[in-house]
């Protein structure tokens, strides 16, 4: 900046003592331009706006307490499980104030000045921690009166707050004129004109918002287990590449538990633990086993990720990727839940309908569709049809076209061949002058795909003239 600025004060100097030898009309023109190169740098602001301030750090997000396991033999506890405070978020710092040069004066240009700089925004507060769980294993449920237990979650964070916006320039002179000339003075193609030209004030800079409180830790919870033996590891869930079900069997397994309310009433007076509780249930154990009878290998789909999951209620939930539909079914028999696959096709390969034929006339009208996929023969398919003509206007050319008719097509009215479809559209109620021949047509057919519960529409469009 020192550079810039000794730049200028050398301009302005040197040409100021170049104008000092020339004539006085000379010199006012040497003036003049001498400013205005002097100013050329300040473009349409002045001055440097200030900076805006930095934003607060979020605080620390409190520890979780320490989960526990004991087993209850009617010999007292105290055990403290709470989660620590979230800290406090850093406060934003205020924004600069402006630096505010000389305004420019007599400036054949509007003028900006300086905006003050905005404040930083406060830090986010820090979340408290959980309480932490506590799991009891007892063989006399009145022992766990024996033991206290805070497990309270830890206060939140504040959210700091937000810096000031610092205040921006103003100007020091509102308005001014500058009158312009063109030609010789003194000719009859002199012309002066006057323009007024304005400062801004800058803007002042925005306070800085503070910074949002964390959230309270949440209580710890209990769960209670009757008998001395450790539980198992859940193992409720498996994700696999579908090529690899079709060659193995998979085990799944899960601790059941129901949810109660009451768990202070169960433990030593002064406890702080979460109301609701676990209480051990049983051990549910199954085997899941995939049968592919699809016509297409089940190799052709190895990339596709299908999740496996035994759910409370012993029972196993095969989810299949969105990009594949299957029609299938499940049977269980003792542990073992084997799913039978009958169809499987990608989803792309369910709407790759198309016109094949437009044919006949009259009641013999009939549109032809292929499955391009030629997977008809599992998919469920139903169509929806809108019939327009479009009549010969001698005077003005072609008309728009008008809707006959819109509807459902019956189930009888559509023959299907393997891949291909027949609609019979000369036997809808259809009037006979529009199916006539040489009449042209527009059609919008609109297809429903169905398997295995999903469905899927696909819009087909033809144009076209009624063959005479």
């Amino acid at each position: 900046m020192l550079k810039l600025v000794w730049g200028k004060l050398a301009l302005l100097v040197t040409v100021s003592l170049f104008a000092s030898s020339l004539p006085t009309s000379a010199s006012v023109v040497c003036l003049t331009n001498s400013y205005t190169l002097a100013s050329r740098d300040y473009g349409r602001d002045y001055g440097t706006d200030g900076r805006s301030g930095s934003s607060g750090r979020a605080g620390r997000d409190g520890r979780s307490g320490q989960s526990q396991t004991i087993f209850a033999d009617g010999s007292a506890v105290n055990l403290e499980l709470s989660g620590s405070n979230g800290e406090d978020g850093e406060d934003g710092t205020n924004g600069t104030r402006p630096y505010c040069y000389d305004q420019p004066s007599n400036v054949s240009h509007d003028v900006q000045a300086p905006d003050g700089g905005g404040g930083g925004v406060g830090g986010r507060g820090g979340d408290g921690g959980n309480g932490g769980s506590l799991t009891v294993y007892y063989s006399n449920l009145d022992d766990l009166r024996k033991i206290l237990v805070r497990a309270t979650g830890g206060e939140s964070g504040r959210g700091g707050r937000g810096g000031n916006g610092a205040e921006g320039c103003r100007c020091r002179k509102r308005d001014w004129e500058i009158e312009s000339c063109t030609g010789t003075s003194g000719s009859p193609d002199y012309k002066c004109t006057k323009k007024t030209y304005r400062c801004n004030d800058g803007r002042d800079g925005q306070d800085g918002s503070d910074g949002s409180s964390g959230k309270r830790g949440s209580l710890g919870v209990l769960s209670i287990i009757k008998g001395k033996e450790t539980l198992a590891v859940d193992n409720p869930s498996v994700t696999k590449a579908i090529s690899e079900l079709g060659s193995q069997q998979f085990n799944l397994s899960k601790n059941k538990w129901n949810l109660r309310t009451g768990a202070t009433s169960l433990l030593a007076p002064g406890s702080i633990i979460a109301d609701e509780y676990r209480e051990f249930d049983k051990r549910l154990e199954g085997t899941f086993q995939l049968v592919w009878q699809d016509k297409q290998p089940i190799n052709r789909y190895g990339d596709k990720n299908v999740k496996i999951t035994l759910n409370d209620n012993n029972q196993m939930e095969v989810d299949f990727p969105e990009d594949l539909w299957l029609d299938g079914s499940a049977k269980t028999e003792g542990n073992i839940t084997k799913y039978t696959v009958n169809s499987a096709i990608p989803r792309k390969d369910v709407t790759r309908l198309a016109v094949a034929e437009f044919a006949g006339s009259g009641q013999n009208l009939s549109l032809k569709i292929v499955d391009l996929a030629a997977r008809s023969d599992v998919i469920n398919t139903r169509f929806r049809v809108k019939y327009r003509i479009q009549d010969r206007d001698d005077f003005r050319g072609f008309s728009d076209y008008q809707k006959v008719y819109e509807g459902d097509i019956p189930a009888e009215l559509v023959n299907r061949e393997y891949n291909r479809f027949s609609i019979a559209l000369g036997k809808l109620q259809i009037p006979n002058n529009a199916l006539r021949s040489g009449l042209q047509v527009d059609i919008e057919l609109e297809a429903t795909r169905s398997l295995g519960g999903r469905s899927a529409k696909q819009n087909i469009t033809w144009q076209g003239s009624i063959r005479r």
